[in-house]
């Protein structure tokens, strides 16, 4: 394993000097500022650091300090046919009325070199990809590396005022949106008021945004915003408790739709999919993004650790089968791209958000 520090990087700023580790979120309501990393399947690892400050991101990519895995090294947990077999099986659970929507997602993974850091990866996402929700969280003791260019807010913290902005419906233009999208979102976003309707006083969930068209590189996406005030004596805990794992990319209704999933994936997701972000205790707020568009370093088989990659796409009753394999066909193409120094489309500027805005 490689001798990296510690450290975590989130909009425009950077954490040292690490403190604490705990797989407890009742924590993030104690003092300090926590990074979050909390895996699909329920592994969750807060660390508080000590250290603080202002780092905007890097002007230029980090090729130089980058080596990816060659793009022929990908290989995927579920190909074409094994994909599209499982959403037609998911449309059978849905004629049969044991589900709505279920998210079938499938995790690339590629050999790389044992000295790789996931923090040059991340500066390099910040120009070939940028998000509003990127950043790296660098745990190599703690069997945490991720780098995330995540465009999709799971939760916003303000006080008591708590905020998610769940994502559904993906085309390479507004055009390509279809009504299944738009009804998809919409049942997200009633599952999401509903998780947030746990711990929130009773009639302050709203929606004041539905189905708005959003522009990320390469793609668009249906976001919907979904607020409501924290009841008294509710935190982090009772928070993850009531909206874990993110709607979006679970299913609706989420008991049935998780069990499909365990049926149907056949690699774990890991911190694809999960919540990635920080806390700041001390304030009352954090910021969780939702992990996707996110690679992470796995480093617990024996000889080279692998890059993995998660993706996948929402299914209905009105999905075609082809059309979702190429809608996670897409979600992955421009970033596995970037990852393997293979990306030749015009790099931009990286989100600029300071230490001050997110507060």
């Amino acid at each position: 394993m490689p001798d990296l520090a510690p450290m975590a990087r989130f909009g425009g700023f950077v954490a040292s000097d690490l403190r604490d580790v705990t797989t407890d979120p009742a924590a993030l309501d104690s003092a300090g500022f926590w990074a979050v990393a909390a895996g699909f399947e329920g592994r969750t690892v807060c660390a508080r650091f000590g250290d603080v400050r202002p780092e905007p991101a890097a002007k230029q990519p980090a090729r130089a300090r980058w080596r990816g895995p060659a793009p022929a090294d990908w290989t995927s947990s579920l190909d074409r046919e094994a994909y599209i077999a499982g959403v037609r099986r998911i449309r059978e659970y849905i004629a049969a009325g044991e589900v709505y929507q279920a998210n079938l997602c499938r995790v690339l993974s590629a050999p790389i070199a044992p000295g790789a850091d996931v923090d040059a990866l991340t500066a390099l996402l910040a120009h070939g990809n940028p998000a509003p929700y990127a950043g790296t969280i660098r745990l190599p003791g703690h069997g945490v590396e991720i780098a995330t260019a995540s465009p999709e807010l799971f939760l916003r913290r303000r006080g008591s005022g708590i905020e998610s902005g769940p994502i559904k419906g993906t085309g390479r233009t507004e055009a390509d949106l279809l009504p299944k999208d738009h009804a998809e979102n919409v049942m997200i976003v009633d599952l999401v008021r509903n998780d947030l309707g746990r711990v929130c006083v009773t009639g302050s969930v709203t929606v004041p945004d539905l189905c708005v068209v959003e522009k990320h590189p390469g793609l668009v996406h249906l976001v919907s915003t979904v607020r409501g005030e924290l009841r008294e004596g509710a935190g982090w805990a009772e928070l993850f408790a009531a909206a874990f794992p993110p709607g979006s990319v679970t299913g609706a209704p989420k008991s049935s739709a998780l069990r499909i999933i365990e049926e149907l994936e056949t690699a774990p997701r890991g911190p694809y999919c999960g919540g990635i972000g920080w806390v700041d205790a001390d304030r009352g707020t954090g910021e969780l993004a939702v992990g996707i568009r996110t690679f992470w370093i796995d480093r617990t088989q024996p000889g080279e650790p692998f890059l993995r990659f998660g993706t996948g796409a929402g299914i209905t009753w009105g999905s075609d089968p082809e059309r979702e394999w190429d809608e996670t066909e897409l979600k992955a193409a421009r970033l596995l791209a970037v990852a393997s120094g293979e990306y030749r489309g015009q790099y931009r500027a990286p989100y600029e958000t300071t230490y001050e805005e997110t507060q």
